[in-house]
C-alpha cells in the first residue's frame, strides 16, 4: 500500500466512524434534549457555557453559535471562574457544563456555585454516572463510542458529537423563536455573511438620487436625467407617480432614429422588473443575473407601483455579492 492509499484509508475511516457516531447520537435523542431546550427558554438571564481542554474549544463555538442565533450566551473558562469570573454568573442564568468524562476537576467550583445558588445546570457528557451528570438538573448524554484514533486518546468522535449536540440546541432554540434571516444579519453585519443577508433597502439609492421622469417628458430631458444620475437608466412614471416603464441603453439604441422627437413613454420598456425593499440583496443579484440586467427599481409595497429606490449591480459587487 502506498503512502497516499494509507493516508486516504485512515481519513475515510475517521470520517466514516464519526458519521456513524452522529447517527447513533440522533437516534438516542429523547425527552432530556427537550427538557434542556425548555430550561434555556425559561431562563431570564443567559446561557453560560463552560468546559476545559477540547471541551472548552467546542464550548466556545457552541456559545458563539447560540449568541448569533438569538440565545444570549457566552463562554466562561472554568479555571478563570475559580478566580473571580463566577461573578459573571447570576441566579437568572442557566449553565451548560461540558466534559466528556464528566470528571474534569476544573469544573468543580462552577458546579458547586450552581448548586449553592440554585442555578439550573445542564450537563453534557458521555458518562451518565459521572460527577457532572449526578449534579446536573438536565442530562445531555452523548454515546460513548471511543475515538477515531482507536486508542481513546485523541478527542475526535466525542468532540464531533458534542459539537453536533450544541448545534442541535442552537437551531432548536432558533426555530422555536422564529429567528429569521433579517434577525441573523443583525448579529452578522460584517463580512460575506453580512453582505448575503443585506436587505435591498440597505444598498439602494433613493431620494434625489433616484432617476425618474414622467411619461410625457421629452427624450432630450430624459437623457439629461440619465446623465446626471449616473446609473445608465431612468424610470418612467405615470400621472399618479407609479412606475410604468424604464429606459435603458438598449431602448436608446432601438430608438436611435428620431430619438429626440419622442417622449419617454414612446421609448421606454413597459412593466419593468422590480423588487421590494425588504427582499435580500442576494435575491436581487439572482434576478439581475437571470435577466441579464444591471439595475432594479425598488417599489414600495405600501404604495403600489411607487418607486422608492434603485439598486445597481455595482452596489452589490461593492459589498461582496455577485
Amino acid at each position: 500500500m502506498t503512502d497516499t492509499e494509507s493516508f486516504l484509508k485512515t481519513a475515510r475511516q475517521v470520517v466514516t466512524d464519526e458519521a456513524r457516531a452522529l447517527g447513533v447520537l440522533a437516534e438516542g435523542l429523547d425527552e432530556r434534549f427537550a427538557d434542556a431546550v425548555r430550561l434555556i427558554l425559561q431562563a431570564k438571564g443567559r446561557l453560560i457555557v463552560s468546559g476545559i481542554g477540547k471541551s472548552g474549544h467546542i464550548g466556545h463555538k457552541i456559545a458563539a453559535t447560540l449568541a448569533s442565533t438569538g440565545t444570549p450566551a457566552y463562554f466562561v473558562h472554568p479555571a478563570e471562574a475559580s478566580h473571580g469570573d463566577l461573578g459573571m454568573v447570576s441566579k437568572d442564568d442557566v449553565v451548560l457544563a461540558i466534559s466528556n468524562s464528566g470528571e474534569a476537576p476544573e469544573l468543580a467550583n462552577l458546579l458547586a456555585f450552581t448548586r449553592r445558588f440554585g442555578i439550573p445546570l445542564i450537563g453534557l457528557s458521555s458518562r451518565p454516572d459521572s460527577t457532572l451528570m449526578k449534579q446536573a438538573d438536565v442530562h445531555l448524554l452523548i454515546p460513548a463510542l471511543g475515538e477515531a484514533c482507536g486508542y481513546g486518546m485523541v478527542p475526535s468522535i466525542s468532540t464531533t458529537l458534542t459539537l453536533a449536540m450544541g448545534d442541535a440546541l442552537a437551531i432548536a432554540l432558533m426555530k422555536y423563536r422564529d429567528f429569521k434571516p433579517e434577525d441573523f444579519r443583525a448579529f452578522h453585519p460584517g463580512g460575506k455573511l453580512g453582505a448575503q443577508l443585506s436587505a435591498v433597502r440597505d444598498l439602494m439609492h433613493g431620494g434625489d438620487a433616484l432617476p425618474l421622469v414622467s411619461a410625457d417628458t421629452p427624450m432630450s430631458d430624459a437623457l439629461i436625467e440619465i446623465s446626471q444620475k449616473g446609473f445608465g437608466v431612468v424610470g418612467v412614471t405615470d400621472a399618479d407617480g407609479a412606475l410604468v416603464g424604464i429606459i435603458t441603453d438598449g431602448d436608446l439604441r432601438r430608438h436611435m432614429d428620431g430619438l429626440l422627437n419622442n417622449t419617454a413613454a414612446q421609448v421606454m420598456t413597459a412593466n419593468p422588473t422590480t423588487i421590494a425593499p425588504d427582499a435580500l440583496a442576494e435575491e436581487a443579484v439572482a434576478i439581475m443575473n437571470a435577466r441579464k440586467i444591471t439595475s432594479l427599481f425598488v417599489v414600495d409595497p405600501d404604495r403600489p407601483g411607487r418607486a422608492q429606490g434603485l439598486l445597481h449591480i455595482h452596489d452589490c459587487l461593492r459589498v461582496g455579492l455577485g
